[in-house]
């Protein structure tokens, strides 16, 4: 079983950043399963359907949504078993609850697609004021 954890949520000012960090924990599946993690950040704003943010395959490589592309960016930290999704230029539609989501895979398939994670955390609220 993958846990996931994050943090670094919080009240901003529009125009401000943030760092969430989701931390991860794989029981059972031993040294080396944080790099056969696709995983993936993604939010839901009151009201809304949850959306994928951006997500980073078993090789590094990230792919994050045309419509943050240009002040959001993933990464991870295979020494720590951490993914983090970095935000600048914050804006007020940004406000949502943000949950980072993990699957064990072989390949390299890693869709900004909900339905194809099956490990999810708790979130951590992000609030954008204007």
């Amino acid at each position: 079983q993958v846990q996931l954890q994050e943090s670094g949520g919080g009240s901003v000012q529009a125009g401000g950043s943030l760092r969430l960090s989701c931390v991860t924990s794989g029981d059972g599946y031993g040294d080396g399963y944080f790099e056969r993690l696709c995983m993936g950040w993604f939010r839901q704003a009151p009201g809304k359907e949850r959306e994928a943010v951006g997500t980073i395959d078993t090789l590094d490589s990230a792919t994050v949504s045309e419509s943050v592309q240009d002040r959001f960016s993933i990464s991870k930290d295979n020494a720590k078993n951490t993914l983090y999704l970095q935000m600048i230029n914050l804006k007020p539609e940004d406000t949502a609850m943000y949950s980072c989501a993990a699957r064990m895979t072989w390949s390299r398939s890693c869709p900004l697609q909900v339905d194809f994670f099956d490990h999810w955390g708790q979130g951590t609220k992000v609030t954008v004021s204007s």
